[in-house]
């Protein structure tokens, strides 16, 4: 519920992330710090074995990984791309329609061991979902990232699923770029491992 005290927005912010739960890709609980230093483990992999890195979203979730890939690139050396550059989207979307547009360009993209970063807000959205099953083919690794229902269908997709108990967009979205932004600090003060 929104309110017009930014002192208790923050504090149901800094509920929300309390609350935050994280599983691995048979749903096993695990906790946050543990999912995040996974997920930087994973990331100093593919920086050593020259893999890359696919960031996906929606609306401002595209906006948030897009921010993200110039961290990853600049400041921790990762191979990351985001797939939303608008006359490719576009042209995938209108030819294959929008719930395949990411499909379509991953399967022309993806390798063995790549990982695909996916994040939405709902976990619900058709294209990512979509996206997450052709990687899975593929045999990369998936994260993911999402919000609003324990039981949507993204977190259940990932090697690591983070998921926020809130149906705030803000809330969701923040809470990811928060959660995006230490693990790219993190990984930044390790430039040189592996």
């Amino acid at each position: 519920m929104l309110t017009d005290n930014f002192l208790i927005y923050s504090q149901q912010f800094q509920g929300i992330l309390a609350q935050a739960q994280a599983t691995d890709g048979n749903n096993i609980p695990m906790s946050i710090e543990h999912s995040l230093q996974r997920t930087k483990e994973v990331l100093l992999s593919v920086r050593a074995e020259g893999k890359d890195v696919y960031l996906l979203g929606n609306g401002g979730s595209a906006a948030l990984v897009a921010h993200v890939q110039t961290d990853l690139v600049n400041k921790c050396r990762l191979r990351a791309h985001v797939l939303q550059e608008p006359s490719l989207l576009t042209c995938m979307s209108n030819d294959y329609g929008y719930a395949n547009a990411y499909q379509e360009l991953l399967s022309r993209y993806i390798r063995s061991g790549d990982v695909v970063l996916a994040v939405s807000s709902s976990g619900q959205s058709a294209n990512i979902l979509q996206a997450c099953d052709s990687a899975l083919a593929n045999e990369a690794n998936i994260i993911t990232l999402s919000g609003f229902s324990a039981n949507n269908h993204l977190r259940s997709k990932g090697m690591i699923n983070i998921w926020l108990p809130s149906d705030d967009y803000g809330m969701v979205e923040v809470g990811h770029q928060l959660i995006l932004h230490y693990l790219s600090d993190s990984l930044a003060e390790n430039k040189n491992e592996h």
